[in-house]
Order: C-alpha cells, then structure tokens, then sequence
C-alpha cells in the first residue's frame, strides 16, 4: 500500500455535497485515512468571473498503480458529473492526485508531483491540516516549509459545514451536514397510512406504483426514499415480520434497481427486516424506537457500516387523564423536562450505539414528534429542536401531515395539511434539522430550498 496525498475542489452546484460524494467514490478503491476542513477560496488562473471554490485535501492509501489510479479518478468525476470544460473554467468536481510517496514520475497523462502543488495555497493550507510534514520529493520541502511561502489571503475555512471520512470499503452513503436541508420522501407500502398514501391501497400492482412514486419524489427533489412496511400512526394495525418483508423486500428491489443511486431507508424496528432490507439494497435504517425495541438492531447497524435514524419514542410513558390542549386528541404524556428528557433519553440512544461499534458518522437523531408527544408538546418540540443540536448528530423532522397539524387547523384531513407541514418544516430548518421527512416532496422541497437561502450561512 502507497501513501498518497490528494486535492479536491468544486464551484458549481452544493458544492459540499460534491465533496462529499466524491470521498464517497474515492473510497471504493482506496483506504482515506484522514480528510481537511473545507476553505472557500477565489478562483485560480485566468478566469476570474465564476463563484468561488471549496477546497479540500485527503490523504489515503492505495494499492493501485497511478496510472490506474488516474483512470478510477477520472471515472469518478464523470460519475459525479464532471464535463470537459474551458481550462481553468468552473467545475462540479476536481480531484487532483498532489504526491504518491515518494514516486517522480512524468508522462503525458500524468505528472506526480503534482507540477503546481508547491505553490497553490488552495492545496498547501488543507493539506497542512493533515500531512504538514510530508516533503516534497523534488524541491525537498515538507508542507509545512512550502505554505510558509504563499499567500494565503482570501483563504477561509468553512466551520459550519461537516464532511465525514468514510470508513469502510462498502459503497458509502454520507451526505454532507450544514450545507443544505436533504429532503426524505416516504414511501408507505401499507393500504392503512393515516396520510392515505399508501401504495398497496392505491393499486393492485404495488410494486410498480412504488417505483413511479420513488421516482417522481427524486425528480421533485428527495434525496432519501423511505420505505416502510406497517403504520405507526396511533392504532395503526401491527403486522408480523414476514407480512412486514412481503411489503418492502420487492418494492426495495424494484426501486434500488430504478434509481440505482438514490439513498434507500427502511423504517422499520426490527433487526430481521433491517438485514433483509439491507440485502435487498437499502442504505439506511430508520428505527422509531431508537434501538429501545430489539437492542439487536444495534449490532445489524454496525455490522453493516450503515447510517441509522434513532427516533425518540415517547409512547412507553404512561398516559394521565388530561386534556392535552387539542381536544384529547393524543392523550396526555407526562414529561418534567420536554426537551431536556428527550434529549437526555436520545443522548443515551446514541451512547447505546456507540457502544455497539456504530461510528458516529453512522448516527442521526429524530426527535419523534408525535410519538408519545400531545400537540402542544408537539408545538413546543419543534419550536425548540434546536436545543438537541447540542447532541453533536444530524436532527431528522417528521412532522409531515400528522394529526396535531389538522387539529390546529381545524379538524383537517391529512391531504389538507400541506400548508401546516410547511410551515413545520421552516421552523424545523431554523431551530436546525439537517433532514425532513414529508410526503409532500416537491412542495416541502421547494420550502426547504427557500428557508436554507434565509437561514443557512451566507455561501
């Protein structure tokens, strides 16, 4: 295995994102062993008039020759959707191989070291973060001695967005925190969704109607679709494992195969199903009980290298006969503290999976609005979700559709509840959430895609 050094960059489209996928990619044919911070930084040579560049540098090791691993470079960029463009014009993706120990090599395709990597700051100053000390095969610089002689002016790091280091060799699904708000498009396959959405009731050939659903929410702007086999809505009909995997097994196939790169979640609280899932082609797991029903699920999670969704259920506390503000609808479920025992019981969630061998990468944190909550507690969650920021992990918001939104509306049916949902989803994204979960896609996307332009930092 060779050490090597890389550099990447991207000024077009959610460029953190373009990062991201790109370490994605990388890490199917090489191990990274460590990545920089993001810097912003003007654009370089020629061409001043395009927006400005976030640059990164990552250090792996690779087994592969470098011509080799010019080739799966290059075909990675393709894939993230690189187009031949004007030198030094904008680009979706970059990524330049900087040093390969200590080999000198020049050909046509391929000069290591990289012919400009001593006197780029947009390299040396992420680079520095992480190889300070490897030296320049030729000028016999180390890193450290080659950025004390460029000008770093209008180099500046990016704090507020997170890239993760993958960190198995199975395709990786991470996205990139902070940049945007991802949108999650829920896909019942059950004929009992409270929403009336649910496939199985809509038509005979489900598994079809599934497919053109999945694929009409990508192209409105999802980014996860949730596939989920039985209703948890309040006196939804509990259904046993194997009616649960008739459900989603073949509507997981069909989609996995029809959006080949599209992230696939199965909401589910069982291991079995979560396993089966898995194989069948899902990314993720989206557990409403927060490894509190079977521990098991702990264990699928870190054999997998997968991400999961720990939603906080607040269904086991006991119920007191209290009016809960909007007319009985929920009950009452006692709490001290709101969000501080939500917190604390997420909190735990995540040491559990911790424990259990789950990188913290792997870990997103749902607050469970309407699980266990009553509407004003529901209310009071979301208006203050940004106190859990402080756990460290990804916030989900799933508040689409549900029935406290029609009781403060009046008493709306669940299809009438579009205008409440989005009005959920902007205060989500201000108190914090990283994703929401809707069945309104397009409409909640584009809500989405407004309140980031008001609430993100200013890119």
């Amino acid at each position: 295995m060779t050490t090597l050094q890389l550099s990447l960059g991207t000024n077009l489209g959610y460029r953190a994102q373009n990062l991201q996928q790109a370490l994605n990619g990388l890490n199917h044919f090489m191990t990274i062993t460590a990545i920089s911070p993001i810097y912003k930084t003007p654009p370089w040579g020629p061409i001043q008039n395009q927006p400005d560049y976030y640059n990164m540098c990552a250090t792996a090791e690779c087994d592969l020759q470098p011509l080799q691993l010019l080739d799966q470079i290059k075909e990675l960029e393709q894939e993230i959707g690189r187009l031949a463009g004007e030198r030094w014009g904008p680009r979706l993706i970059d990524i330049d191989l900087l040093f390969y120990g200590d080999t000198i090599l020049e050909t046509e395709r391929l000069i290591i070291p990289h012919k400009q990597a001593a006197g780029r700051a947009f390299v040396l100053v992420p680079l520095h973060d992480i190889a300070p000390n490897v030296v320049h095969p030729i000028n016999k610089q180390s890193v450290t001695q080659m950025l004390a002689q460029v000008d770093t002016n209008g180099i500046e790091q990016i704090d507020h967005i997170t890239l993760h280091r993958p960190l198995t060799s199975k395709p990786a699904t991470l996205f990139a925190w902070g940049e945007r708000t991802h949108i999650m498009g829920i896909l019942n396959a059950t004929p009992d969704s409270f929403s009336g959405d649910g496939v199985i009731e809509t038509t005979a050939d489900f598994v079809a109607r599934a497919v053109a659903q999945a694929e009409q929410f990508v192209a409105d702007g999802a980014d996860i679709i949730d596939i989920g086999g039985e209703s948890t809505r309040p006196g939804g009909e509990t259904v046993d494992g194997a009616k649960e995997l008739a459900r989603v097994l073949p509507v997981i196939k069909a989609v996995r195969q029809a959006l080949p790169h599209t992230v696939i979640s199965i909401d589910t609280y069982r291991p079995s199903t979560a396993e089966a899932a898995l194989e069948a082609g899902a990314n993720w797991i989206n557990d409403i009980w927060g490894l509190q029903y079977d521990p098991r699920m702990a264990e699928v999670t870190a054999n997998a290298g997968c991400p999961i969704i720990m939603m906080h259920n607040g269904r086991n506390r006991p119920r007191l006969d209290k009016d809960d503000g909007a007319g009985g609808y929920y009950g009452y479920f006692h709490y001290n503290d709101l969000l501080g025992e939500i917190g604390a019981e997420l909190g735990q969630a995540a040491e559990q999976a911790l424990t259990a061998g789950i990188a913290p990468q792997n870990i997103i944190l749902d607050p469970g609005v309407g699980f266990g909550k009553t509407a004003p507690q529901n209310i009071e969650l979301i208006g203050r979700m940004g106190q859990l920021k402080s756990l460290g992990y990804p916030l989900l918001l799933g508040a689409s559709r549900k029935g406290f939104i029609g009781k403060y509306l009046g008493n709306l049916p669940a299809h009438q509840r579009v205008e409440g949902t989005a009005a959920t989803t902007s205060v989500g994204i201000l108190q914090g959430a990283d994703i929401i979960r809707v069945h309104d896609v397009k409409e909640m996307a584009r809500v989405a895609k407004m309140t980031d332009l008001m609430v993100r930092p200013f890119q």
